[in-house]
């Protein structure tokens, strides 16, 4: 932005997230704990778009992270040419150092590691991560502020949908988010609701080159993709005839 603006270029910002996905009680856990983790997890957790904010209806949320924990340790983490391999290193030394920094700063701040938090054991080159779940976060701790770009899940409960929204918009990034509910009012509503440019109902991740991608706050302005993405590069002029053989005024 600062370098466009010595020229008055106009941009177009597709930048980072801290994304939640809702998971309320009336839901199959086991197809709402796949889609979390593919959420969190896909291309090891570094997408913009990652849903790494779990919230889930506190009373479900014991029996939901334990099937989450057990799809999570199922997970294979290999060398990404070897067969079935579902999780691959992170981009760098520097990238795997900033994931273990957060890591140990939530547990310092009292969040409980539910699983991961380190490197596999069997694989003794590479920079891998396993896919880590932290419960017993607050609103306070940096890993539920800031953007980790890795295979690193944080996780929260709540009682009432109103709380639910709330949680969800305590961001200052607002990129995507993610809705689970057999309820499709309650979807409808919570979608609407989401301070996101990109919302999911009962998935998450699916991403389509004819839907604009894009978000608010902190994760940027403009949108790509669609023909939205080609609003970036027109501009609208105005051409005014006049007809007629009145004198104007």
């Amino acid at each position: 932005m600062t370098a466009a603006a010595q020229l008055v270029k106009p941009v177009s910002l597709e930048l980072g997230g801290k994304s939640s996905i809702l998971v309320f009680e009336d839901v199959d856990l086991d197809k709402a704990a796949e889609w979390t983790a593919f959420g969190c997890f896909w291309t090891n957790g570094q997408i913009c778009s990652a849903t790494s904010r779990l919230l889930v209806q506190e009373s479900t949320a014991a029996e939901f992270l334990d099937k989450l924990v057990k799809w999570t340790k199922n997970i294979k983490i290999s060398d990404p040419l070897e067969e079935g391999c579902k999780l691959g290193p992170v981009v760098s030394r520097g990238q795997y150092e900033k994931l273990s920094e957060f890591i140990s700063t939530a547990t310092s701040e009292d969040g409980t590691v539910l699983c991961g938090g380190g490197c596999p054991q069997h694989l003794k080159r590479g920079f891998f991560i396993e896919p880590t779940i932290i419960s017993d976060v607050t609103t306070s701790m940096q890993i539920w502020r800031e953007e980790v770009f890795g295979p690193v899940l944080c996780v929260k409960t709540l009682s009432t949908e109103d709380e639910a929204i709330e949680l969800a918009n305590d961001s200052s990034y607002a990129l995507a988010g993610a809705v689970i509910s057999d309820d499709l009012e309650r979807c409808d509503r919570v979608s609407k609701a989401l301070n996101a440019g990109i919302v999911w109902v009962n998935c998450s991740q699916p991403c389509f080159y004819q839907a604009p991608w894009g978000g608010n706050k902190r994760s940027g302005f403009g949108r790509e993709l669609g023909p939205w993405g080609l609003d970036n590069y027109l501009n609208v002029k105005q051409v005014t005839q006049y007809i007629s053989s009145e004198p104007w005024g």
